[in-house]
C-alpha cells in the first residue's frame, strides 16, 4: 500500500469547473424543490475533484474512498452558470488525506468543505464487498 505522505503535501491545490445543468439541480436529484445547484452535487464535485487530484499518485490496484465529507451550502447557483472548486490538501497521514475545498459560481462564494480520503488497495475492499453479497443471499 502506499504511504501517501511520502508523495503528497501539505498544500497542495487543484482547480475544476463544471455548469450547473438540470442534473446536477435539487429537482432532479430529489434533494429539494428549487431549480438550483444541489448539495448532492456539489458533495460529488468536492469528491471527484479530490480523487482526481491522488489518483495518478497511486500504485496499480490501489484507489481512494471518500470516509468523510462536511459542507456548507451558502448560496443558491442558478442552472447555466458554471461553479468552479479549489480543493486543497491540509494534511496526509499514511493512507488517509484531508481536504478543504471552496465552491465559487461567478457571483460568490456558494459552498465550503472538509473531506477525507482513504487509500485502499482494490481487490481487497471488492472481495469484502463479494463476501456482504454472498451473505444476503
Amino acid at each position: 500500500m502506499t504511504d501517501l505522505s511520502t508523495v503528497l503535501r501539505a498544500g497542495v491545490v487543484s482547480e475544476a469547473e463544471q455548469e450547473v445543468t438540470i442534473e446536477r439541480s435539487a429537482t432532479h436529484i430529489g434533494s429539494g424543490s428549487m431549480p438550483v445547484y444541489a448539495t448532492p452535487a456539489m458533495v460529488a464535485f468536492v469528491e471527484t475533484t479530490c480523487l482526481a487530484m491522488v489518483e495518478p499518485l497511486l500504485s496499480p490496484g490501489e484507489t481512494t474512498v471518500g470516509v468523510f465529507v462536511e459542507v456548507h451550502h451558502l448560496a443558491p447557483t442558478p442552472l447555466g452558470e458554471k461553479v468552479r472548486i479549489r480543493a486543497e490538501v491540509l494534511g496526509v497521514e499514511r493512507n488517509t488525506i484531508e481536504f478543504r475545498a471552496e465552491v465559487w459560481d461567478q457571483h460568490e462564494l456558494v459552498g465550503e468543505a472538509r473531506h477525507r480520503r482513504a487509500a485502499i488497495d482494490v481487490e481487497r475492499f471488492l472481495k469484502r464487498v463479494r463476501a456482504k453479497t454472498a451473505g444476503s443471499s
